[in-house]
């Protein structure tokens, strides 16, 4: 049973002592009469109940932040890592990732050799980042990822130095709100790599490249570049490596002309990569635009020997992933001289123009 408290305060007026001493009667008569006691019931039981409404109310709002992070627990999103293959090519490999909030500093996390992402690397691949390299990144307003890596940042293969800035800023770009990378270690901007020396500048980005060529051009101040996309193979598993090109300048600037015809021409002679068209494809007509809706227009060594009326999944994925590359191209639309309906290899009608695939090497084998 609770026992129910009262507290009195008590508050006391002083008063005056008129004449010679406690013993004096008439001073007694004549003395200031005291105040009355004032008192303040408390009662405590209302005030705990008080405190536990208070405490519950408290334990309701902690119970539901631990109730919404135990909905995010278990939760996965697919992301793309930019790792490096047995040829040294820089290429887009798809992962599962917990989902968090600080996807940024998660991607760069998994590009550290030895780190997270170290039992998930397809057999021939590995992370870019030297091993304990720890690291850090905001985004500013402009759109720029501004990475901060620990000092060992600069223990990576000199003949990669490239490559590590490739991966890092295409692994950060996949996302529609970074624009372009800057670099710091310990806290000091570099505008340059650390190792070679490589350029940097105020930032990188998409528009830099990814796995240079020079292509056939010998006025590199007088040129453009474009990125298309080829085959490489891995025991079975084939997967899409991208590549960019400098090309002469486009003085009307068609740079989408360009990349397919970059496209035609197929892989360098050194190269490991593999084509994607078959012999004796070309463009029959330039390019057009419509909106976002890029139409290319091919002969018919676009169609694959076995159907004759179809177009190969690999030739349609390296199209669109090369024609998409080229800014303000959202979709791509086939044509093929001859052909009223173009086909893909499993005989659905290519009606509606494609889309750029949301991962790159999602799906392929």
């Amino acid at each position: 049973m609770k026992m129910r408290w009262r507290a009195a305060v008590l508050l006391m007026v002083p008063f005056v002592l008129q004449g010679c001493g406690f013993g004096n009667n008439g001073a007694s008569e004549n003395m200031d009469e005291p105040p009355e006691e004032v008192t303040e019931e408390i009662e405590w039981e209302d005030l705990e109940s008080g405190e536990n409404e208070e405490n519950k109310a408290e334990e309701s709002v902690a119970e539901e932040e631990q109730t919404s992070e135990d909905e995010k627990e278990g939760e996965t999103v697919e992301r793309e890592l930019y790792l490096l293959d047995e040829d040294g090519m820089v290429v887009p490999q798809t992962f599962t990732l917990p989902k968090t909030d600080g996807v940024l500093k998660q991607s760069l996390e998994h590009l550290v050799a030895e780190g997270p992402v170290t039992s998930m690397l397809p057999n021939g691949f590995q992370a870019v980042l030297p091993p304990g390299t720890e690291v850090d990144v905001r985004l500013t307003e402009d759109g720029t990822a501004v990475t901060d890596f620990s000092s060992e940042f600069r223990d990576y293969n000199p003949e990669h130095e490239q490559a590590v800035l490739q991966a890092v800023t295409w692994t950060l770009t996949q996302f529609d709100n970074v624009k372009e990378v800057s670099f710091q270690i310990n806290g000091y901007e570099q505008e340059t790599m650390p190792v070679n020396d490589t350029p940097i500048g105020e930032s990188y980005s998409r528009a830099d490249g990814i796995n240079l060529e020079n292509g056939q051009v010998s006025d590199m101040t007088n040129s453009d570049s474009v990125t298309v996309y080829f085959l490489s193979q891995n025991g079975e598993n084939s997967y899409y490596v991208p590549v960019t090109r400098r090309v002469a300048a486009q003085e009307d600037g068609n740079m989408l002309e360009a990349a397919m015809q970059e496209l035609v021409r197929g892989p360098a002679p050194e190269s490991p990569l593999f084509d994607v068209l078959r012999e004796g494809t070309s463009l029959t007509e330039n390019a057009q635009m419509q909106e976002e809706t890029a139409s290319l227009f091919f002969n018919e060594g676009l169609l694959t020997e076995e159907e004759g009326t179809a177009i190969s999944e690999e030739a349609l994925q390296a199209i669109t992933l090369s024609a998409t590359e080229i800014e303000g191209v959202e979709n791509v639309e086939l044509n093929v001289e001859g052909a009223e309906e173009v086909v893909r290899v499993n005989g659905e009608s290519l009606e509606e123009p494609l889309a750029r695939p949301a991962l790159v090497n999602d799906d392929v084998s």
